[in-house]
């Protein structure tokens, strides 16, 4: 492709969205541009040469990328949440020209949906916990049948744009009754819930595979890894990981985004089940999640290798280092962990301590301000849980 010049667009200026620009800029690129909702972290950095802030509507993230067109010839985009996919989508026949949109556009909607994604798994035979789709009142009472502790999330990430919970988790009977009146009031508010068969473990049995699949449905590069503890507790969001895996996540991952036909970066998560022995998939993200350095710091560059292959350039496969182990540490997460989680020392210790090579998520020497920025949310994160 020949174009005078490019520009690789960042939604979200988030964790992820900050390490998205630290690996390209890392690449020698230097036309990087942040869009995100009002000031973020990433907007301090000094790898950025344009930012905006939009709000979180199809036609705002739209204008935004014209006008970006005015600056450049093409636009290669790396979304960081599911709602930017769905604007993505939306806005699609206005930028596809332009712009390479890093999804199946046939697809991307049904495939965020965790129930479409569990009927793949019992199709192609991959481990998945037993659930109930619950879209209506009535369905409620299927959760009923199931047996206790059991896990209910959106089957969407609907906690983007409203304020329902991310997950439920309940371990009784007197538990779900206690919550029934909650349910039914998201569910007349139109969004469905998928109920799971709690998997046994903690948060340190937690796996992924991370591929990027080129639009041609071909495997570019790929990684995997394992999250060492989530924040603020056993289903919440990650605080550090490693890249330590075993190979039948790197299976099961890959065969799920060749089934499913998902282009771009995606990233299948799975649970360690000690009682048979088996990962079965929680969920997949059809986009790059919070940790993905962890490939990067192993010697998988995943949001390179989607910009040359948006720009039709060969892409080199790299294979993952996994004698080497890395931690990948959010320091921010892992102090609130320290202050507000129960025991949570020897993981403390562990993740920051365990091996010699440790990354933070956000310092980087060069580009003080988005840590500064982030030490400043951290004292305000411990006065208010405080």
């Amino acid at each position: 492709m020949q174009t005078k010049k490019i520009y690789s667009l960042v939604l979200g200026g988030y964790v992820n969205g900050y390490n998205i620009i630290r690996e390209l800029y890392s690449n020698e690129l230097r036309d990087i541009a942040l869009f995100s909702c009002g000031k973020s972290l990433s907007s301090y950095s000094n790898k950025i040469n344009h930012f905006k802030s939009i709000e979180k509507t199809s036609e705002s993230l739209r204008d935004a990328i014209l006008n970006l067109k005015d600056k450049c010839d093409y636009i290669v985009i790396f979304p960081t949440d599911d709602l930017q996919l769905e604007n993505l989508h939306a806005i699609y026949d206005d930028i596809k020209e332009f712009c390479f949109v890093p999804f199946n556009y046939d697809n991307v909607l049904q495939s965020l949906d965790k129930y479409v994604q569990y009927s793949f798994c019992e199709k192609h035979d991959i481990p998945y916990p037993k659930t109930q789709n619950i879209e209506t009142i009535i369905d409620i009472t299927k959760i009923e049948k199931m047996m206790f502790p059991i896990l209910i999330k959106p089957n969407k990430r609907d906690d983007i744009t409203t304020d329902v919970f991310r997950s439920l988790f309940l371990e009784s009977m007197e538990e779900y009754k206690e919550n029934i009146e909650k349910l039914k009031y998201f569910i007349n508010k139109n969004i469905t819930f998928l109920a799971s068969e709690f998997i046994p473990g903690d948060d340190t049995n937690i796996y992924a595979y991370v591929g990027y699949r080129s639009q041609n449905g071909k495997i570019l590069n790929e990684w995997i890894g394992k999250k060492l503890t989530q924040y603020p507790d056993n289903f919440g969001v990650f605080s550090s990981g490693s890249n330590e895996a075993p190979e039948i996540v790197k299976e099961q991952g890959r065969k799920l985004l060749e089934v499913m036909d998902l282009r771009g970066i995606n990233e299948p998560e799975f649970k360690y089940d000690k009682r048979d022995g088996k990962y079965k998939l929680m969920e997949i993200n059809l986009r790059s999640m919070m940790w993905h350095r962890v490939g990067n710091l192993s010697g998988v560059n995943i949001q390179y290798a989607q910009y040359l292959d948006a720009i039709s350039k060969n892409v080199s496969k790299q294979e993952q280092n996994q004698k080497d182990r890395v931690h990948f540490v959010y320091m921010k997460h892992e102090m609130l962990n320290l202050f507000f989680r129960k025991n949570y020392w020897k993981y403390f210790k562990y993740n920051i301590f365990g091996y010699k090579n440790r990354e933070f998520a956000i310092y980087d020497k060069n580009d003080l301000k988005p840590f500064l920025y982030d030490l400043v949310g951290l004292m305000k994160g411990l006065v208010g849980r405080c």
